[in-house]
């Protein structure tokens, strides 16, 4: 739609794993946007009215905000070490399954397998 707005707010790497909530400029001020646990970057959430107010229209489109998952930079010595960490008991645990793509491509093939 020609009255919608798009922006990018970036995340904390605990938020997007975790959840929580934040805070996004709109044109009418500051809306808060509750992200579930386990967001992916690029994920999507729409805002409802919270766009350009049409020039023929009295309705209002959207605002979509496409949340962008920081990578954390300038890390300590021991925040190395609990990512390091981190990481191997993911991978000792359960392998692919905490990464996103294998599991889209792990539903791909069960869906091809169920016609």
């Amino acid at each position: 739609d020609h009255n919608d707005l798009h922006c990018e707010m970036p995340i904390s790497f605990s938020t997007a794993a975790l959840g929580g909530e934040i805070e996004i400029p709109t044109l009418d001020g500051k809306a808060s946007i509750k992200i579930p646990a386990e967001t992916q970057s690029g994920k999507q959430f729409r805002l409802r009215g919270k766009g350009i107010k049409g020039v023929r229209s009295a309705t209002h489109g959207d605002l979509h905000c496409h949340v962008i998952v920081e990578t954390p930079v300038n890390l300590t010595e021991r925040q190395k070490e609990l990512l390091r960490e981190f990481e191997q008991s993911i991978n000792e645990k359960d392998g692919d399954r905490h990464n996103p793509r294998a599991k889209s491509w792990m539903d791909k093939v069960k869906s091809f397998f169920a016609e």
